[in-house]
């Protein structure tokens, strides 16, 4: 005979009888017992079939005495043996009945001759993992149904079949069903807030995709309501809704099937408009201070401005006569409006907020409050009197005092060619009061000319509003003394020298950093302008060790210029260069 063993597998085939006996699988000879016996004789052989049709044939002999024959063929069903997977079941199909919402799966039968059933899995459609919903045993038969939400969800059922030994086979091809939608989507609960300028701001949960809200208000809780608009989100902003009154709004969700799902009724009590104010400034002539607030195109459009001088603990807001008028561009989404008011004093403190007023006369509660003042950009007059004297400790420099009743400070500049920006130096900041300064540069024959520029107390200044002094500040020329000393010891050692002024003593300090010939002590030397010669200030060397000293004889109000002298071994001296100090008068 020739059947189909499905899959195929690990079979046993078991032949007894009297006499021979051969079976033949495919035409090759499997068990041969071909002998005349008085006795019955058996075997059995284990054989792994493979998947499909196969012919099986049984030849017996009877030589004598009785005939009995017996022939089987079973599967080896033990999960150590049997290591096959069934075939995937064949004729997969589904049926949904939209009354009932259920799905109904059916399948043609396998022809596995160790099948113990089917398993039934179900994935959403989209995704890829899928779960069996058939239950723990498996099902016997051909067919399996489950009751499914009506939400309009989609889903994939495939069937797979299960031998004897757990092994469990692909899944058929998959069957798609759609659900029909029945289901109201979430109810929307809705929150509102009032924002003065853009409106009522609703939020509420948003739901799964492909949600539409309709958005709804009306002038009592019990309607009639007006539909606003409709959202695909989590929000809308009602931008008309009146001030001054109490609204009412619901929210309704609406999904692709017609499914609705009514938010309760909200209700908003918005205060009057409140104007929102913007950074004050003072218009071009600087006779009045502007004023800027943004309001919302619902909302009215009169307005009251109030100013007070928070300096006085008792000033209450007075009411100003500011003449109102639309600002900005008619189209802008968000209507500007302002007004300046000429009668603000210059270098005073001034806080204002405002109001709107609607038609029933109403005003609103105030906006948030600036500060500000009537802008300065007048600098102090220049500086008159500036001369200067030329010094052996410098130039000394006086000017008449400022007549500004608001001057912060004096600043002194110094330049080598007023033409040339790049050159000027900054030298001192000093406070009113002051008409002196000393440049306690080292002389040497150089040109300067110095600049005094009257900085008042909101920065202005003729310098700061041309960037150039030269072209603005009254300034004076000086030529320096020349008190460079004519020659100087040839600066014959490695060590450095400088002077600084110690409370009207010159303290020197010397280095040496490479090249430095061992010293046995140092002396020092100061220029005496009047013989023209180099004085040593030191009776005895100092010792090797020593890196400073200070010369308790300085001469005051003048420069002096020093030298050092590095003492060798054998008594001979060699020199460094010319370290200058200024001492000022004390």
């Amino acid at each position: 005979m020739t059947r189909d063993f499905g899959s195929g597998g690990p079979f046993a085939l078991a032949a007894s009888g009297l006499d021979g006996i051969r079976v033949y699988v495919d035409g090759v000879r499997r068990i041969d017992l071909w002998k005349n016996t008085s006795t019955t004789v058996s075997k059995t052989v284990n054989l792994t079939i493979p998947s499909g049709r196969h012919t099986l044939r049984v030849d017996y002999v009877n030589w004598t005495g009785s005939a009995r024959l017996k022939f089987g063929y079973t599967p080896r069903t033990s999960a150590t043996v049997d290591k096959v997977r069934p075939l995937a079941p064949t004729g997969a199909a589904v049926t949904y009945d939209k009354a009932t919402g259920k799905a109904k799966v059916t399948w043609a039968r396998n022809k596995e001759m160790d099948l113990a059933g089917y398993r039934v899995y179900r994935r959403d459609k989209g995704r890829t993992e899928y779960f069996r919903v058939s239950g723990g045993d498996p099902l016997t038969g051909t067919s399996f149904t489950e009751g499914l939400r009506s939400t309009g969800a989609a889903y994939y059922y495939e069937v797979r079949a299960v031998d004897r030994a757990g092994n469990e086979s692909a899944g058929s091809t998959d069957q798609l069903v759609t659900t029909v939608d029945r289901t109201a989507p979430l109810t929307p609960v809705v929150t509102a807030t009032d924002d003065p300028v853009r409106g009522v701001e609703l939020d509420w949960q948003d739901d799964t995709f492909d949600i539409r809200y309709d958005v709804y208000r009306a002038v009592s809780a019990a309607g009639p309501f007006e539909k606003l608009g409709i959202s695909y989100g989590s929000s809308r902003t009602d931008e008309t809704a009146p001030y001054g009154e109490t609204s009412y709004y619901k929210v309704v969700a609406r999904d692709p099937a017609g499914n609705t799902a009514s938010s309760q009724v909200l209700s908003l009590a918005r205060p009057l408009a409140v104007p929102t104010m913007d950074t004050p400034g003072t218009n071009a002539a600087e006779t009045g201070i502007e004023l800027r607030w943004t309001t919302s195109k619902a909302a009215p459009t009169q307005y009251r401005v109030y100013r007070w001088e928070p300096s006085d603990p008792n000033a209450v807001p007075v009411r100003v006569t500011c003449e109102t008028y639309r600002a900005g561009n008619e189209a802008d989404y968000y209507p500007q409006y302002g007004c300046t008011d000429y009668s603000a004093v210059s270098h005073v403190g001034y806080a204002y907020y405002v109001t709107s007023v609607d038609s029933a006369g109403r005003e609103s509660a105030p906006s948030a409050t600036v500060h500000t003042g009537l802008r300065d950009t007048t600098p102090p007059p220049a500086v008159t009197g500036l001369v200067h004297t030329s010094t052996e400790y410098g130039t000394v420099l006086q000017w008449d005092e400022s007549p500004a009743t608001d001057l912060r400070v004096y600043h002194v500049l110094r330049a080598t060619d007023p033409r040339d920006t790049s050159t000027y130096e900054s030298l001192a900041t000093l406070p009113p009061g002051t008409t002196r300064y000393v440049d306690v540069q080292v002389p040497d024959d150089q040109n300067w000319v110095y600049f005094v520029d009257a900085v008042d107390k909101r920065n202005n200044s003729l310098y700061t509003l041309s960037g150039n002094p030269a072209e603005v500040v009254a300034n004076v020329s000086v030529n320096e003394f020349h008190l460079t000393p004519g020659y100087a010891p040839p600066n014959t050692a490695a060590w450095t020298l400088s002077a600084t002024n110690d409370a009207g003593s010159a303290a020197l300090t010397w280095t040496c950093a490479t090249g430095c010939v061992p010293a046995t002590g140092f002396h020092v030397y100061r220029y005496d302008r009047t013989s023209d010669q180099y004085v040593r200030l030191t009776d005895v060397p100092l010792a090797a060790d020593t890196r400073t000293w200070t010369d308790p004889a300085t001469p005051s109000a003048t420069t002096s210029h020093y030298v050092l002298s590095v003492v060798a071994a054998d008594g001979t001296e060699s020199f460094s260069g010319l370290a200058p100090v200024v001492v000022p008068p004390a």
